[in-house]
């Protein structure tokens, strides 16, 4: 592979914008079709957003079924039908076992490096780029993608120079995570080509809070393990419930509950314009309420003169149930045996469901993942290329599609990054021919 520095002209059958996960898989389809390939990315580095993720391990793809897969893509997953029938995510498997990367199944089916190193995924995508003579200008940013009758024509580089292509993929990313290059250059490129972005908006992010505990600090830095979290509706109903670990901190709350909560608050907020939106926390899940509450007594029962702190000690973690005790108006040094059974009933249920406000979340910016997008309706789902601009190809996080953490963002990367460069490729082909 050539590492060019911008100011060589050439043509190419294939422009790929970006670097990141979609664009290097993109880069990669399009060379094994035999196409010019040319990989732009404004950065000095390429694969930035893979070297970081999965706590720099690199979370490379879920082995779980496709239709579990698709229900942890919230944003429009069902999009992503036709092209797992062509590239699925047992096929990234292979294709980076391919590349000698070898990979190990952890937690809910996460596919890991066994190195445990994201470098080693992103070193094998570039050794493959080298070997299929993919050229590269990094530190180059595209200005602009330009269209002549009714068709891409070329990509003008913010130095002033002209790149003729056929076809051009977008892999440039969305809003989220700026330091590693996706600040939403693309959305301006497909507008002018004439697709929709729908609103974008943060998911995979912290929720912001005022409830006073939260501003006075009471509980941050505490987190509870496998708990539920639900976003509840104006009527008190859950909308979406996650099982799983969160984090209390100085602005709100935070872990991989919150995180998967968080699109649900965004959109509840805008569905019907609230300023805040409930959240229900079930702190101990396998237990029923009433269940909770007949063991308590029972407790209480056996040692009534033992105080309330000590004879529910271990139930759980001590900070949480010393705040409990003081939304239920307990005082944890009383003797079990003189707590009413009222109060013991009001702890019971904020051990079920303690709710609380919350007014948004971090911004776009601090979310690890982007919501909304080009429109999926505008595009392709079997090539990802434009229905609206014949030579436009789009893939990763720029499509108005969003997962939750868990290595189902990067198996749409790669998906859709896999799709778009295979068929630029061909398209580009077809057109020489």
């Amino acid at each position: 592979m050539k590492w060019l520095e911008s100011g060589e002209s050439m043509e190419y059958d294939v422009i790929v914008i970006g670097g990141g996960p979609s664009g290097l898989m993109a880069a990669i389809a399009a060379g094994e079709k035999g196409a010019r390939v040319l990989l732009i990315d404004k950065g000095s580095k390429l694969g930035r957003k893979l070297a970081i993720s999965g706590g720099r391990r690199c979370n490379v793809t879920n082995r779980l079924p496709i239709e579990e897969i698709i229900k942890h893509i919230p944003g429009n997953g069902k999009f992503l039908y036709s092209a797992f029938s062509i590239f699925s995510n047992e096929d990234i498997i292979k294709f980076f076992e391919g590349l000698g990367v070898a990979l190990k199944e952890e937690d809910h089916g996460r596919m890991f490096p066994v190195s445990n190193k994201a470098q080693s995924v992103v070193d094998a995508l570039l050794s493959q780029l080298e070997k299929l003579h993919v050229n590269v200008f990094k530190n180059c940013a595209a200005e602009e993608v330009m269209y002549d009758q009714h068709h891409v024509s070329a990509v003008l580089l913010k130095d002033g120079q002209t790149i003729s292509a056929k076809a051009v993929v977008l892999a440039v990313g969305g809003k989220s995570v700026p330091q590693t290059g996706s600040t939403g250059d693309g959305y301006a490129w497909a507008e002018k080509a004439g697709h929709t972005i729908t609103e974008l908006f943060p998911t995979e992010v912290p929720i912001t809070s005022n409830e006073p505990f939260i501003v006075n600090k009471t509980l941050q830095g505490l987190s509870l393990r496998d708990i539920k979290l639900s976003v509840l509706n104006p009527k008190g109903k859950p909308i979406i419930t996650h099982q799983m670990d969160m984090l209390f901190t100085h602005f709100g709350i935070s872990g991989p509950a919150v995180l998967r909560s968080s699109q649900f608050v965004v959109k509840a907020m805008k569905k019907w314009n609230l300023q805040e939106v409930t959240m229900s926390l079930d702190a101990l899940p396998e237990k029923t309420e009433e269940g909770l509450f007949q063991e308590i007594v029972k407790l209480i029962k056996a040692e009534p003169k033992k105080s309330i702190k000590n004879t529910l000690k271990g139930l759980l973690p001590e900070r949480y149930l010393l705040f409990l005790f003081d939304q239920s108006e307990i005082d944890p040094a009383e003797q079990g045996g003189s707590i009413s059974h009222e109060k013991i009933r009001r702890f019971a249920k904020h051990c079920k469901q303690f709710q609380f406000r919350v007014n948004g979340t971090l911004p776009i910016e601090k979310a690890f993942v982007t919501g909304g997008g080009v429109s999926v309706k505008e595009v392709d789902p079997k090539t990802m290329a434009s229905k609206l601009m014949p030579g436009l190809y789009f893939c990763g996080e720029i499509l108005d599609i969003h997962g939750y953490t868990g290595g189902y963002n990067i198996t749409a990367a790669l998906v859709t990054g896999r799709l778009a460069g295979t068929n630029a490729a061909l398209y580009s082909k077809n057109d020489r021919a």
